[in-house]
């Protein structure tokens, strides 16, 4: 039984063996490379990509008091959108990286860096990706898709920045984010740049938060290729450093909900997500690569604190 365990476990991800099984690899040989390339398997990147768009429509639909179905249109069109975003996005870091993932253990078994994708299937892969999640954009107004549209070229060149800069995350940061302004700009066809300014600049520390947590699993072999990133820059002062961040980012979407003239429901969110991000920093082992993985999806729950704080106080506000 162990024998046959085994062998249906190579035939089922043949380009992963000793891998965990997902359940991608359910799905026909020749489509398992694509799926596994666009991460479809791993929802963590997609809620770290939902989560600003959702505070930013739940903080602009209490602001104009907009009946509650707007939300729900709004914050579903935003969550099919972040998945088609962040597996075209995954696409093309991977094509930028493929070598360097080829050379690091934890990416060589990636579909373009293992060869089970060419340069040119990827590239043909994304195409009707990207097409897609710009015809999502166009069910938006039109300020919201020219807003939209303008942060194209941050995800394209996102890859290159990590042989730039020591700060990627950063910049990661800035396309990753982009949905704090446009949630809003998609509900009422424009930005209050007071609100979703200090929404947008806190929501970038927490990608460096949680990118520089989750990148120190390579951080020798970033090292070792000229990849640069935070992980690299802050070193032992990792934990210290990324507590500033989490910091800065709560008082940042703190100050933005008291612009939006949130009431207690969002406060206490916000509050609920800090807690959990302090407790988060504090019992990850930042030498272990297995705790280093697990705070990108354990991240996600900041988001969802900080979501159900705004809408607990829209319906406070609306329904109540």
């Amino acid at each position: 039984m162990e024998v046959k365990s085994m062998a249906i476990k190579q035939h089922l991800s043949p380009s992963s063996p000793g891998a965990k099984l997902t359940w991608v690899d359910y799905f026909p040989s020749s489509m398992r490379p694509y799926l596994y390339l666009a991460r479809v398997h791993n929802p963590a990147g997609t809620l770290l990509l939902f989560y600003p768009c959702s505070w930013s429509v739940t903080m602009a639909c209490y602001a104009h008091g907009t009946p509650m179905s707007t939300i729900f249109t709004y914050v579903g069109l935003f969550l099919t959108a972040a998945q088609v975003f962040h597996s075209a996005g995954c696409v093309i870091n991977d094509m930028w990286d493929k070598d360097v993932d080829a050379a690091v253990p934890r990416t060589r078994t990636r579909p373009l860096a293992s060869g089970d994708v060419s340069m040119f299937q990827a590239f043909i892969f994304v195409i009707p990706q990207l097409a897609l999640g710009v015809w999502l954009l166009m069910q938006l107004n039109d300020y919201s898709l020219r807003l939209g549209l303008s942060s194209l070229g941050l995800v394209v060149l996102y890859p290159a920045m990590k042989r730039v800069t020591d700060w990627p995350q950063a910049i990661l940061g800035l396309c990753f984010n982009w949905g704090a302004l446009l949630g809003a700009a998609s509900v009422v066809g424009a930005v209050d740049w007071s609100v979703y300014i200090p929404l947008y600049m806190g929501a970038i520390c927490w990608t460096i938060v949680y990118d520089t947590a989750y990148a120190r699993q390579d951080r020798d072999e970033d090292a070792k290729y000229g990849v640069r990133s935070t992980t690299i820059l802050f070193g032992d002062q990792i934990r210290p450093i990324l507590a500033i961040f989490s910091f800065i980012l709560c008082s940042f979407v703190t100050y933005a909900g008291y612009c939006n003239g949130h009431g207690l429901p969002f406060f206490c969110g916000v509050a609920l997500g800090g807690l959990h991000l302090a407790r988060l920093l504090a019992r990850t082992d930042f030498e272990s690569k297995e705790d280093c993985d697990a705070t990108l999806l354990s991240n996600g729950w900041f988001g969802f604190w900080v979501w159900a704080g705004a809408f607990a106080d829209f319906v406070v506000k609306t329904q109540l």
